[in-house]
């Protein structure tokens, strides 16, 4: 993505970037994005808190005319609505993966509604994957492990139709980048913002992958 011109990125998904509710009064992830961008950039924050995938289909009826580039974080609260599952009784480890199977095509289906939505918006996009919880937290590892179900689908929409990923269990991986166990806190929304403002700039020195999704 070149830098050289001004452009217009515009945030879409959920908490994770309307996040200023959780910040005590310190800046929120779309201020942090603006202050890391290159002069003449702008930010628009479409993303809205509690916002599930099917409403980014909303968010992008609203792009300003100008938009340039598109990042999402949305899934986090679709499969927040899944962790019943965590404690559903089950008579074997099959029975068990077979409603997490069963969860994960749902959450698939509105993904990929929702990535198609996003490709045909015909500008640079970039999606997230659903972040792990702090680690100090009780159950940090068995919602790690049961987040991969819905990440493979975030990865698997994104890598089918080229579009960029943001690992944000990668980019957040202290326990002081969450502001509680669903939102960024300032430290993570400045990781957060850093990472995207990488991504418009390909020579800015950060851990990048090559991922061919198909021929």
């Amino acid at each position: 993505m070149d830098t050289s011109t001004a452009g217009h990125i515009v945030l879409l998904g959920d908490s994770i970037f309307d996040n200023k509710a959780y910040v005590d009064g310190g800046p929120d992830v779309a201020q942090q994005l603006r202050d890391a961008l290159p002069p003449g950039w702008k930010a628009t924050l479409l993303a809205l808190d509690g916002d599930l995938i099917a409403g980014v289909n909303r968010q992008l009826r609203a792009l300003p005319d100008d938009a340039t580039h598109l990042v999402v974080s949305a899934g986090g609260n679709d499969a927040l609505g899944f962790a019943h599952l965590l404690e559903a009784p089950a008579r074997s480890v099959a029975e068990s993966v077979t409603m997490f199977a069963d969860a994960q095509d749902r959450f698939a289906a509105d993904y990929e509604l929702m990535a198609a939505a996003l490709s045909e918006a015909g500008l640079p996009a970039a999606v997230c994957t659903i972040y792990d919880t702090p680690s100090a937290g009780p159950f940090y590892r068995i919602i790690r492990t049961a987040l991969t179900v819905f990440n493979d689908c975030v990865t698997r929409a994104a890598f089918s139709r080229g579009l960029s990923v943001l690992d944000l269990r990668i980019i957040c991986t202290d326990d002081g980048d969450y502001a509680n166990a669903l939102e960024p806190s300032v430290q993570g929304g400045a990781k957060i913002a850093g990472a995207i403002a990488a991504l418009l700039d390909p020579g800015r020195q950060v851990p990048r992958s090559t991922v061919i999704g198909g021929s």
